[in-house]
């Protein structure tokens, strides 16, 4: 995304709204390291001082993480995440004991609530994790798992708990050596098909929608009580 000239008027404001957009649409991606002060300053014609005011507001809410000597990164994509992160820390069990509840009170609204655009996606996402899983393209795999997940909570309609759960899922995906040592697809369990959560959320029926979106997340449960 482009950064546009900011107006004189709230300039740190200004540059906060920005650089939280830039984050939320991906352009520059959890753990990556953002622009210096002096190139984003000149993208957004202000000077570096009101881009490390700004920087520290991010900062403050979890969004950015500054690393003296080092650089400023991302590390989570809203205020949501940022917060969730904070309180969540590495209680990887904790994380997904929540995230089981969101998921499926979110499977249960997309049942009553989906397009039949939204099926099609789903149906789609299944069909390409299915591809990456068959080649073992482990990274991939594990992204359009939770691209799925997350579509299925997004078609209940309810964007706060779609936000909930991205902030959830962010902090699992970010927790990279608590999961990577359960299953090599950063934390999901590839040899748990999501084809009946697919077919329960099509045939609009919530309950059992419900019970298929728990199945993953139990086993995962399990694995992590084990390990």
């Amino acid at each position: 995304m482009p950064l546009a000239t900011t107006r004189r008027a709230g300039l740190v404001d200004q540059v906060i709204e920005q650089l939280r957009t830039a984050v939320a649409q991906g352009e520059w991606p959890i753990g990556e390291r953002i622009p210096t002060e002096a190139e984003l300053g000149e993208q957004l014609g202000v000077g570096r001082n009101t881009i490390r005011e700004a920087v520290r507001a991010l900062a403050h809410t979890g969004i950015l993480e500054v690393r003296q000597g080092d650089g400023t990164y991302v590390r989570a994509t809203s205020e949501v995440s940022g917060a969730i992160r904070r309180l969540c820390g590495s209680e990887l069990r904790e994380v997904l004991q929540v995230r089981r509840t969101l998921e499926a009170e979110g499977a249960r609204l997309a049942a009553l609530s989906r397009t039949q655009e939204e099926v099609a996606e789903l149906w789609s996402l299944l069909a390409r994790r299915e591809t990456e899983l068959r080649e073992r393209r482990w990274e991939d795999f594990a992204h359009t798992d939770a691209e799925f997940h997350t579509a299925v909570v997004r078609a209940g309609h309810n964007g706060l708990l779609t936000e909930l759960y991205r902030g959830l899922t962010e902090v699992i995906t970010a927790s990279v050596a608590a999961t990577s040592s359960i299953t090599p697809g950063v934390g999901h369990v590839p040899e748990i098909g999501h084809e009946g959560l697919a077919d329960a959320i099509a045939n609009r029926d919530p309950d059992r929608a419900a019970e298929e979106a728990c199945g993953f997340l139990d086993e995962l449960l399990e694995r992590v009580e084990r390990a």
